[in-house]
């Protein structure tokens, strides 16, 4: 005990202000999905309409992916944290001043504000949290700020089911859910400017804790990365394919109460509990994820072993998803979701700390950018299909498969991502393997 207090934990309020933010970023974009029916509704929407909203989001989300992780490599984690979060929060706020006659246009012009701003949400936390944090510790620390998407995604549906209500045939006060956000970004970004500087320059550091952050790392130069270096890497391409899996991960998020309203009749004041309960599973399983590969770790197995172990674990857990479009009971259906959830969330923490496992520090916010355009390509794929079978077939058809390839493709990702990365040996400075 002792010795855990000279060592000082300052790096646990850093995580706590990445946990802050990634809770603004996940209620944010998840308004969207909760108020779904009520929207396509209100605004007269095809299925088909709703996936190009979010197709849009997830283009520009893309393509601030490639731009974010690169400009967050440049000027830094404090400066482009904040550019991140005062442009999606400003694009977010931007949803309330949208109105009918050109809502399905308004709606696809804030979420490209949206998505672009919000890319820069994990490229400057994983970046962050390498800086902050031994690589035996990172996927824990990663675990509990990425635990954070499931509070966002948790407090939209009640704050959504607290507000809005149908009058006749307005929906009242669906604006103001999309304007809280602006008040806890102002809070965020003073805080944030208060608080970060890189751990060897931080006055509220001490000399035992910093020795204990780099304990596991070796130290860098400050010369950049090109572009170029890093996507000729087969390593950055590996973690690229993991995140595919965003695709299951975005459907839960933006068709979870669509399917739910359209198999279950779930309306915007009954869609709370649902959501709780599927996005608290989800933190569980962030956390526990990020903490299982550490565990096993400390009990001397390799890297490489302890974050694969862990992957394959999460994929099992997520198989009986598959399940859940041919189920009759509602409550099956979310808990069965809510385990795939949290499946995901482990799976999430620990792909995202294998970057930080095998690439520089410098290179980690180009490198996570990468991955996320991939699940965001994923994703554009996956609701396009979904909302045009939506709109076309018969039934639950859609659904079936949705939900059959949710449960598969991790299984299947993981295989590949061996094949490409076996021992998950790290790279140096310049991006050559280090030798042991």
């Amino acid at each position: 005990m002792k010795d855990k207090q000279k060592i000082g934990n300052y790096r646990y309020r850093i995580l706590a202000l990445l946990a802050f933010a990634t809770t603004i970023n996940y209620f944010d974009r998840s308004l969207m999905g909760a108020m779904a029916p009520d929207l396509i509704r209100y605004f007269g929407w095809t299925n088909t309409d709703y996936a190009n909203i979010n197709v849009a989001f997830k283009v520009a989300y893309g393509v601030g992916f490639l731009t974010m992780g690169s400009i967050i490599d440049k000027i830094g984690i404090k400066k482009g944290y904040s550019l991140s979060i005062a442009i999606w929060s400003i694009s977010g706020m931007l949803h309330a001043v949208i109105r009918p006659f050109f809502s399905f246009w308004g709606f696809v012009g804030a979420r490209i504000g949206l998505g672009y701003g919000e890319s820069g949400n994990f490229p400057a936390a994983i970046k962050a949290t390498a800086e902050w944090f031994p690589k035996k510790d990172r996927a824990f620390a990663t675990g509990i700020f990425n635990a954070a998407t499931s509070v966002g995604a948790i407090a939209a549906p009640f704050v959504v089911g607290g507000i809005v209500y149908w009058s006749g045939d307005k929906l009242v006060n669906w604006q103001i859910p999309f304007l809280i956000t602006g008040v806890l970004s102002s809070i965020w970004v003073f805080m944030w400017f208060r608080t970060y500087k890189k751990p060897e320059l931080h006055p509220k550091v001490s000399p035992e804790e910093l020795a204990y952050i780099n304990s596991d790392s070796d130290v860098e130069n400050d010369e950049k990365l090109a572009w170029k270096a890093i996507i000729g890497k087969r390593q950055a391409w590996a973690f690229a394919l993991a995140k595919v899996t965003d695709a299951v991960w975005y459907f839960y998020l933006f068709w979870g109460a669509k399917f739910l309203s359209d198999v279950f009749q779930v309306d915007v004041k009954n869609i709370g509990i649902p959501f709780f309960i599927m996005y608290v599973l989800a933190d569980g399983g962030s956390i526990f994820g990020g903490w299982l590969s550490g565990s096993f770790m400390r009990r001397g197995w390799s890297l490489n072993k302890a974050r694969k172990m862990t992957l394959l674990i999460c994929a099992l857990i997520i198989l009986p998803v598959s399940y859940v479009a041919i189920t009759e009971s509602k409550w099956l259906a979310v808990f069965l979701i809510g385990i795939a959830a949290a499946g995901h969330q482990a799976w999430s923490a620990n792909i995202f700390t294998l970057v930080s496992d095998v690439f520089p520090k410098k290179a980690t916010a180009s490198v996570v950018g990468l991955g996320g355009v991939t699940g965001v390509i994923a994703g554009i794929i996956a609701d396009k299909a979904l909302g045009t079978v939506l709109d076309s077939a018969e039934g639950n058809l859609a659904y079936f498969w949705a939900f059959l390839i949710a449960g598969s493709l991790y299984l299947v990702i993981l295989g590949l991502v061996h094949l490409m990365m076996p021992k998950m040996t790290p790279l140096d400075e310049n991006l050559n393997p280090v030798k042991s």
